[in-house]
Parts: structure tokens; C-alpha cells; sequence
């Protein structure tokens, strides 16, 4: 097949060029997004009118695309700091104090629950829920604070993160970016996602042992207040009030789950009946506990929500907006520009590519794996994936198949390197919670991340 390319397709791909330069050299990317909004509408069009109000309208359709996601990750964070503030998270977690013995159980036990936790709540909140509770009870038992960082960080902002089953953020901006139903690539993440998980908390725990045996870390003891979020609140509930939220919420959102399931709900549904959920939950724990106070603490938590979901996402919609070009979003922004033959600017250029490089699917993995790595380099995690989705779809039309497979794996590699396992400044919740060093961290997290990445990439390889 003989695809024409224009102008518009080759701006397409210095901005693409120009984004991962920006982010390998840690600057930020809006700029640059916008420049390349405006030059390929004031090429497409000749108009600067147009163009301009094409930045704008490009904004728009990015946050559209993304409103689903941002709402339900306030809401999410909003009914967390329910939890917290009354202190039923204390209880929630409680009951899984007793299996902290020893080191060993402290790492994954601590890991488990954060990976659970985070499927739900996202990983920011979670290492709050369960940080200031359980971090004690882990150095009581042996494990140094930098182990529970280690854990919290793998099995969180890795595992549960760069799988995002549940709450479907992730791969609802990769699956967008590369022209993909949602449930294909959160199919084809699985193997990927758990892969990764185990190479990674295992290679990190046998280092961690190791240096304990050697006696690396001093014996450590934490100003850490368990209390500290919720002292000022203890009259808020009874204790049988809290048993009872703590039994109910995981038991609602297991519901939702099972429903889940049974209903074949998956994407915007699914976000829905979490996020509906999640909103009853703030609601019903906010007039219980605070009584007369009730509807004003409801707003706050929201408003609280809602400004931790803008600021998250704040960064991604102008890159998400440049990125929709690639597809579908070029024609609602801009209007009926490409060539007649034209089956949108990404797919063109991945069947010209497929015309004059003879790609194969090692190419294509490592590509992408290289790809994501590098778009997490700004700390987000998130801000970078829609380039992973749009340069899968680009290498599985040039390799003819194999796009949910790449575009799974460029999402993860994005993920654990930006979300907070690598990049210092991504660390700091957790950093912070188990007051230690986020260098340090983020170096004790490399070697098992890279060598998680070289397998991970080995195997979707094979499952291309």
C-alpha cells in the first residue's frame, strides 16, 4: 500500500522527536506541544485564526477524551481522605499487623496490601492509608523504612500502576493514543504487568536481604506518628462505627468488582461503577462522622479531590492533545486536511515505514520499551504514555500485528520508570512517609527495575 505524505506528517514526527528530547533533558514538554498544535494547524489550514483556535479546541477535546479519568480519580482521592481523617483506615488495616513477624513477611505483606490498595485507590493515597499505620509495625520487625519504601514503590507505583486494572487511566490514554479498545490492551498487559512485578520485587527483595545479612542498615527508628492523621478526629466515630466502614468499603468495591465480571463491564462503565461507588462511600462516612458538619466536610473532601486530580493531570492534557492528532482527534480539531487516502497521521506513517524498513517484532519491542523509558523521565508516568500508544500503533501497523502487545509494554515501561520507582522527584510520597532519602531509593530501585525491564521486553518478544 503507497501512502502519500505531506508536510503535516513530517512536523508530526520532528514534535515527536522534539518531545522526547525535551523529556530526556528533564524539561517540560507543554511548549513544545502547543508550537506543534499550531504549526500543523497554520500548515494544514493557512489560516492563523484557525490555527489558534485549534490550540484551544484541541485542549478541549483532550479534556473531554480525559474528564472520565480525572473525575474519578478526585473522587477516589476525596473519599481516601474520608477514610483517613476519620481514622477508618487504621482499622481497615489493622487486622494485618498480626502477620508482620519478621522482615520477609513485613516486605510482602506490606507489598501485597499496596498493590491491592493501589488497584483502587491509586498508589499516592494508598501509601498514605497504609504507610503511617504499618511502618512501624515493619521496623519493629525488622525490615528497615527503606524496605517499606521499596515495597510500597514496586507493588504500587509499579505493579498496580502501570497495570491500572481497575480504574483504567493508564490504559485508557495508551489504547486512545494507539487507535485501541481498552479491554485489548489491558488484556495483552497482564502477563506483562505480573512479569515485570515478579522479576522486580524479587531481584529488590534478595538485594535488600543481602545488605541486611551484611549489616548495611543501622537500626532505625521512626518519628513516624500512625496517629498523626487522625488524632485530632478520634471522636469523629465509635469503634464499632469504624469496624463497620472498614468491613464495608472493601466489601462494596469487591461488589463492584464482581460485577464487574458478571456484567462484562470494563472502560468507561467500569470507571463509572467505581467511581459512583466511591461517591456514596464519601457521602455516607462524611454525615456519619461529622454529623452537622457533614455537608460542608463533603465539599471539602471533594474540592480536595478534585485539585489533587487537576494537578496530576494537568501536564498530560496538552501532550494528550498533540498526540490525538495522530488519529482520530486530527479531524475534530482541525478539520479535513489529510489526504483523501489517509488513514490518519500515525497510520501513515507506520505503513511508510513498513514500506521501507524491515522491522521485526525485537525491533518493535525494544523500541518500545526504549520509548516509554524515556517519556517517564518527567516524573509523571502518565504525561508520556499517549507517545508510547501512538508509536506502537505505529510499529504494529509497519509489523502487522502485535499493537496490543507494544502498546502494553511501552505503558509499562513509561510507568515504572515515571511513576514513581525511578525518578527521585516521583518518590517523595513514599519517600517522605518512611522518612528516607528518595536518591537512595531511586538508586536501590534500579538495578531490579532494568533488569525487570530487559525480561519483560524478552517476553513480549514471544507474545507479539
Amino acid at each position: 500500500m503507497i501512502v502519500e505524505l505531506t508536510t503535516l506528517h513530517w512536523i508530526y514526527v520532528v514534535f515527536i522527536v522534539l518531545i522526547i528530547g525535551f523529556m530526556v533533558a528533564r524539561r517540560d514538554t507543554t511548549i513544545v506541544c502547543i508550537a506543534g498544535i499550531f504549526l500543523i494547524a497554520i500548515t494544514a489550514t493557512g489560516s492563523i485564526s484557525h490555527s489558534v483556535s485549534s490550540i484551544f479546541n484541541s485542549f478541549i477535546f483532550a479534556i473531554q477524551e480525559l474528564l472520565s479519568t480525572i473525575l474519578v480519580i478526585s473522587i477516589i482521592v476525596a473519599m481516601s481522605h474520608t477514610l483517613t481523617s476519620t481514622g477508618i483506615n487504621d482499622v481497615m488495616i489493622s487486622p494485618f499487623q498480626r502477620l508482620i513477624r519478621n522482615p520477609s513477611l513485613a516486605y510482602w505483606t506490606i507489598g501485597i496490601l499496596m498493590m491491592i490498595i493501589s488497584w483502587f485507590f491509586w498508589p499516592s493515597p494508598a501509601v498514605a492509608l497504609l504507610g503511617a499505620v504499618l511502618l512501624p509495625v515493619a521496623i519493629r520487625a525488622g525490615l528497615p523504612a527503606l524496605g517499606v519504601a521499596i515495597a510500597m514503590n514496586l507493588f504500587g507505583h509499579g505493579i498496580a500502576l502501570s497495570g491500572d486494572f481497575v480504574i483504567q487511566a493508564a490504559p485508557k490514554l495508551t489504547a486512545d493514543a494507539a487507535g485501541l479498545p481498552i479491554d485489548e490492551v489491558i488484556s495483552a498487559s497482564v502477563p506483562l504487568v505480573f512479569i515485570m512485578g515478579l522479576v522486580t520485587t524479587i531481584t529488590a527483595y534478595f538485594f535488600l536481604r543481602r545488605d541486611m545479612k551484611r549489616g548495611v542498615f543501622k537500626a532505625i527508628t521512626s518519628n513516624t506518628d500512625p496517629q498523626a492523621n487522625t488524632s485530632q478526629n478520634k471522636a469523629l466515630l465509635t469503634l464499632a462505627q469504624k469496624r463497620f466502614f472498614a468491613i464495608l468499603v472493601p466489601l462494596l468495591f469487591a461488589a463492584n468488582v464482581t460485577a464487574m465480571i458478571l456484567l462484562d463491564l470494563t472502560g468507561g462503565d467500569a470507571t463509572a461503577l467505581i467511581g459512583g461507588t466511591s461517591i456514596l462511600i464519601l457521602l455516607f462516612i462524611s454525615l456519619t462522622g461529622y454529623k452537622d458538619k457533614g455537608l460542608e466536610k463533603t465539599t471539602q473532601f471533594l474540592i480536595e479531590g478534585f485539585q489533587f486530580g487537576f494537578k496530576v493531570f494537568g501536564p498530560v492534557i496538552p501532550i494528550a492533545a498533540f498526540f490525538y492528532l495522530g488519529d482520530a482527534g486530527f479531524t475534530k480539531i482541525i478539520g479535513e486536511y489529510l489526504p483523501s487516502t489517509s488513514q490518519g497521521i500515525v497510520n501513515d506513517l507506520g505503513v511508510a515505514l513498513a514500506n521501507i524498513v524491515p522491522l521485526s517484532k525485537a525491533v518493535g519491542a525494544i523500541t518500545l520499551t526504549t520509548v516509554g523509558a524515556i517519556t517517564g523521565l518527567d516524573g509523571s508516568g502518565f504525561s508520556g504514555i499517549s507517545l508510547a500508544g501512538s508509536v506502537a500503533g505505529l510499529f504494529a501497523v509497519a509489523i502487522g500485528k502485535g499493537a496490543a502487545t507494544l502498546t502494553a509494554l511501552g505503558q509499562i515501561a513509561a510507568i515504572w520508570v515515571g511513576g514513581g520507582t525511578l525518578v527521585p522527584w516521583a518518590l517523595i510520597p513514599a519517600a517522605a512517609i518512611c522518612n528516607v532519602d528518595p536518591f537512595e531509593l531511586a538508586r536501590r530501585n534500579l538495578v531490579p527495575v532494568i533488569i525487570g525491564l530487559v525480561i519483560t521486553t524478552i517476553i513480549a518478544m514471544f507474545l507479539i
